[in-house]
């Protein structure tokens, strides 16, 4: 049966034939609304295929026999953009069924989980996403609308936008290092230990693609890092004798091999070119990739941070570690800057990229009187950006940092303006602590951590926009 059928009016006022406003009929109540506003919904939607029929046939009025009072909660999302206030009432599961009845799921994620909407001053702990089995979370993944896949053990456990339904497959990993969102239902996934990046089909389960790397002794690869821009696909590979390693990069939607960068052959002592890159992001305003890794050697931690030009294969920046190594390192597109984790002090650095060329490039955010005294405070520190906002985990707690914009900024020897960070407390407080903070990502208006030797998913949110 059509999901929608004409009717007689019952009474209810005709339009005008030559009038815009249409009328309808959803489960015994009648409705008015305009051409345009069901014209938003796109050509695909039901909405839209009402609005043929009125047009089609002024003298009846279309039937639709769903709930009418859920049917007006959605009109209402056609007519601003966003859910009124009576929505907070419904289920959210109902709300997202209809939605996929009348073709317009994705108007109601971006009602939900705009990622402009993000507030991290107002983030509270809204739920807990338990993860079955034995296993803590050892990777998750994003993607820009808030659904969220979560490796544990071999397993990887997936919730859509709404984290209310689920699904787990089993993959051939002992476990998942490093996990990458392509796209709400396929993940690229790596392990240290097991040979190949895998593309998985996370809906049905299988491995739809894996893609290896060999070095000249024609030897296995494991996965370091995974890394993403809109068009690409990075991966950091290491041979299993680890006296080889690469960055692979792949076309994005065929995964066909583009280029390779950071080819080394290891010869003898040559500690630089032995440490894999175990962090990719890529840095879209300067098309730069940043590839991080760091060692730990009998003379203490080591690595090195270094930007490449994909284009053309060559290094533009680069930075070796020696005094106080990171912990963790991220890069913030919007602020241009590269923030590290000191993994001897535990102290949050910046550089500044529009800077890159300067002779010692870290300025401590911290308390730059601390005396690194052999403790290493920042160890399993993790630190991540989102938007124009810096999070640092400290133990149990994270640190939110923002730039202070200044009414009128003094100008540095290089010319630039000084930036002053200030480090802000991050909504309440009090429901952090705990066990250590493993793992950082976010996904729409949304913040997921997970915890050492805890099997869940902690989900934090801008509390102004949770329905």
């Amino acid at each position: 049966m059509p999901p929608f059928a004409g009717s007689a009016s019952n009474g209810f006022q005709q339009p005008k034939p030559d009038s815009n406003i249409i009328a309808i009929d959803v489960g015994g109540q009648l409705f008015q609304t305009t051409k345009q506003t069901l014209n938003l919904a796109g050509p695909k939607s039901l909405f839209s295929k009402i609005s043929e029929s009125a047009s089609s046939n002024e003298f009846c009025t279309p039937f639709v026999d769903r709930d009418p009072e859920l049917f007006s909660i959605l009109l209402s999302l056609l007519r601003t953009g966003n859910l009124p206030s009576k929505a907070k009432a419904f289920d959210l599961q109902d709300l997202i069924s209809e939605s996929q009845y009348y073709g317009i799921e994705s108007l109601l994620v971006n009602s939900l989980s705009n990622p402009s909407q993000f507030e991290a001053f107002n983030l509270e702990k809204s739920m807990i996403l338990p993860i079955n089995g034995r296993d803590s979370p050892s990777a998750i993944a994003t993607t820009r609308y808030g659904s969220l896949h979560v490796a544990h053990g071999s397993k990887i456990t997936s919730f859509d936008w709404s984290l209310r339904r689920k699904s787990t497959i089993l993959t051939q990993f002992t476990a998942v290092d490093s996990l990458l969102a392509i796209s709400p239902s396929v993940a690229a996934a790596g392990a240290t230990d097991f040979s190949g990046l895998q593309i998985l089909d996370l809906q049905k389960g299988f491995v739809k693609e894996t893609l290896n790397w060999e070095n000249v002794t024609r030897s296995s690869s494991t996965v370091q890092a995974i890394g993403s821009s809109p068009e690409l696909l990075f991966a950091s590979f290491e041979s299993g004798r680890r006296n080889s390693n690469s960055i692979m990069v792949y076309d994005l939607h065929s995964l066909s091999p583009v280029t390779e960068i950071g080819h080394n052959e290891i010869y003898g002592a040559e500690l630089d070119s032995a440490i894999p890159a175990t962090k990719l992001k890529w840095v879209s305003g300067y098309n730069l990739l940043m590839a991080s890794g760091s060692h730990s050697g009998p003379s203490g931690v080591q690595g090195n941070i270094k930007l490449w030009d994909i284009r053309s294969g060559n290094v533009v920046w680069e930075v070796k570690e020696n005094t106080d190594c990171f912990s963790d390192v991220t890069v913030s597109d919007s602020l241009s800057v590269i923030f590290k984790v000191g993994v001897n002090s535990g102290e949050v650095f910046f550089t500044d990229l529009r800077n890159l060329g300067a002779e010692n490039p870290w300025v401590c955010l911290g308390d730059r009187r601390k005396v690194v005294n052999g403790k290493k405070e920042g160890v399993g520190c993790k630190i991540e950006s989102h938007g124009t906002q810096v999070f640092c985990s400290k133990g149990g707690d994270i640190e939110l940092w923002s730039e202070v914009v200044m009414g009128s900024k003094k100008k540095s020897e290089d010319g630039l303006d000084d930036r002053v960070f200030r480090k802000n407390s991050m909504g309440r407080a009090e429901d952090m602590g705990g066990s250590r903070i493993t793992t950082l990502a976010f996904g729409g208006n949304k913040m997921f951590m997970t915890r050492k030797d805890q099997q869940y998913v902690e989900v934090w949110q801008s509390y102004a926009r949770a329905l």
